[in-house]
């Protein structure tokens, strides 16, 4: 007759440890090879909207960087003075999509010839900008933009900037465009999902954006 010899408590104890160390030491990997663009492109919530659909990016989010002003809202930043841009950082896995390509794409879902603002939105916090923190993502995203200016022919305002402290907006502002909840618009009482759709389109983002970059535009064509 055969017996079944069940483990000994302390293997367990060390097999779960390093079943635990293994999955600790795969979740530090999986961080460590994701990377960070941010970008200012007018309203957050489109540019926020945007590259959350592109395969490869982790995620987005919403907030204030480029000024001086510590912790800024949504107020401060809006009604001009504090310096900041309203900005998306965007978290993506460069295995799957490269920083050059969504600076390619960020560049054509902007009008980078709009030195006052994006679209119906005026003022210093909705001009465009791409931040770097070192030589490479500074050569690189030059050469995006050079590369804009000639495929445009016209001059590209969009500048380059040094990254400065990122302020994630309030939470209302996270993930507005795919938001449930019921707000008072110019357009009525809206969900914001739909109240987001009604102020993309009155704001002529995409309006604009194709007839500047036409077939090139990589997110207009689905709004």
């Amino acid at each position: 007759m055969s017996h079944t010899r069940n483990p000994h408590p302390a293997m367990l104890s060390v097999t779960f440890a390093l079943l635990a160390m293994i999955a600790l030491m795969a979740g530090r990997q999986a961080q460590a090879d994701t990377q960070t663009l941010t970008v200012a492109g007018g309203c957050f919530w489109c540019v926020e909207s945007d590259f959350e659909s592109v395969p490869g990016v982790i995620g987005a989010v919403s907030g204030y960087t480029g000024g001086a002003t510590a912790n800024p809202t949504y107020d401060q930043v809006s009604k001009g003075g504090t310096g900041h841009y309203e900005a998306v950082q965007i978290t993506f896995d460069p295995a799957r999509v490269s920083r050059e390509a969504l600076l390619y794409m960020f560049l054509r879902s902007v009008d980078p010839t709009d030195a006052g603002g994006q679209f119906c939105d005026r003022g210093e916090s909705y001009r465009t900008a791409i931040f770097v923190s070192n030589k490479g993502e500074n050569a690189l995203a030059k050469r995006m933009v050079a590369d804009a200016q000639a495929t445009l022919g016209q001059p590209v305002v969009t500048p380059v900037l040094q990254e400065m402290t990122f302020y994630p907006a309030e939470a209302y502002h996270q993930d507005y465009y795919k938001g449930n909840k019921l707000v008072l618009t110019r357009f009525g009482p809206k969900r914001q999902s739909n109240a987001y759709k009604a102020y993309r389109k009155a704001c002529g983002r995409d309006a604009r954006v194709l007839a500047l970059w036409g077939s090139a535009a990589p997110f207009a064509a689905g709004h």
